[in-house]
């Protein structure tokens, strides 16, 4: 015990430096989501994120949108705790058989207009899970997805990117 404690302590961390952070380029960024979800919704972009049966890489990665760094809520975006007040649906992993009544329910409960996001590979099309015996298939499969962010898993910067490039083509579409 006492020889893995001191190989611990002279020998660091195991793992590789985080990448450089660009907070001019992230401070862009999301005023530009700001800008576009005003415009097309007239005040802040409310997102409700539902798990449909993840290994919950990609909620970390979602949950880092609301970190320190991110801090998405000065920009206009917010999660929500309940469908009935979202614009925006995040759902991450594949649809698993259990999953698929209460992500049918949270479509319905979501109010118009709505759009849903399918966030990670297993979203898009089931990813690693695909053909399991619990597994329905991707997020599309069960409910119409506006917007897929690939990805094992997608960055926080990738999500927001996603998330700008849905709201500009609903503003798009809008005229």
């Amino acid at each position: 015990m006492r020889r893995t404690l001191l190989e611990s302590l002279t020998h660091g961390p195991l793992t590789e430096p985080p990448p450089a952070p660009d907070p001019a380029a992230l401070a862009e960024l999301a005023g530009r989501v700001t800008q576009a979800a005003q415009a097309r919704l007239g005040r802040s972009l409310a997102i409700r994120q539902v798990d449909a049966g993840s290994c919950n890489a990609c909620e970390l990665e979602i949950q880092a949108l609301s970190n320190a760094f991110y801090d998405l809520e000065r920009f206009g975006l917010r999660f929500v705790a309940s469908p009935r007040h979202a614009d925006v649906l995040m759902v991450t992993g594949p649809v698993t058989k259990n999953m698929r009544e209460a992500l049918l329910r949270t479509y319905d409960a979501t109010p118009d207009p709505k759009w849903v996001v399918a966030v990670g590979a297993c979203a898009a099309d089931g990813g690693l899970f695909k053909g399991s015996y619990a597994c329905i298939g991707g997020v599309s499969d069960v409910v119409p997805v506006d917007l897929h962010i690939r990805g094992c898993p997608p960055s926080p910067t990738e999500l927001l990117q996603g998330l700008l490039a849905l709201l500009q083509h609903v503003e798009g579409n809008a005229g």
